[in-house]
């Protein structure tokens, strides 16, 4: 039987390409590893997570529309060592969590900021 591999990469189109790239880079430590243009025209930026082997697509294809995501539909979840001393780092950035930080009954931690565009991020400090 045939199956995939691995996942390689997942795609999230945005309307400002560079502030979103800003975002990822400098708030969350991605960094970027391509950037092309598709034949179609749609600027691609391709971000990779220290320790990860997946890639984040960031695409900016303004002729199908802005962007309108839907909340609650989806979101992208990051390992951190510490939330605490992250939220320092976010306020560093005028930025803050938008739910959280929350213990779950395991004892994992975690909380949620909002990237530009409106797309959540979970970010989760392990037990």
């Amino acid at each position: 039987m045939s199956k995939v591999n691995k996942l390689l990469h997942t795609r999230f189109r945005v309307d400002d390409l560079e502030r979103t790239v800003r975002f990822y880079c400098e708030v969350l430590g991605l960094t970027e590893i391509k950037r092309h243009k598709s034949p179609r025209g749609s600027e691609l930026v391709f971000l990779q997570t220290p320790g990860s082997e997946e890639l984040l697509e960031i695409t900016c294809f303004p002729g199908s529309g802005p962007v309108q995501v839907q909340p609650d539909l989806t979101h992208l979840a990051f390992e951190v060592d510490d939330l605490a001393a992250f939220g320092q780092h976010l306020a560093a950035h005028g930025l803050k969590y938008s739910d959280g930080p929350t213990t779950s009954s395991s004892g994992t931690t975690f909380a949620f900021i909002d990237a530009p565009e409106g797309y959540e991020i979970e970010l989760i400090q392990k037990k």
